[in-house]
């Protein structure tokens, strides 16, 4: 599941997209979260969704459970790099 990169990102890896995984900082870009900047916390590739930190549904009996996102509605800020494949996988 991927999602686009920042201006920033994308010129200095020369690519729009990169694939979405824990702990990368993502910027809302659609629905009534929009502008919301959190972490991932959760990646589920059988939804084909992501949870973002901050964005949190407040149920009827008053319990704060996370919004699952699409990934194609969100960009990423700040790429999570802890291992080097991700790196070679990006820059290709």
């Amino acid at each position: 599941m991927g999602a686009r990169l920042s201006e920033e990102l994308s010129k200095e890896y020369g690519t729009r997209s990169a694939a979405v995984i824990k702990g990368d900082t993502v910027k809302v870009m659609r629905g009534n979260f929009k502008n919301t900047e959190g972490k991932v916390q959760v990646v589920s590739l059988k939804d084909g969704t992501i949870c973002v930190d901050r964005v949190i549904s407040t149920k009827v009996d008053g319990t704060e459970v996370p919004r699952p996102i699409y990934p194609s509605n969100v960009m990423i800020t700040k790429l999570e790099l802890k291992d080097e494949r991700r790196e070679k996988s990006i820059k290709k």
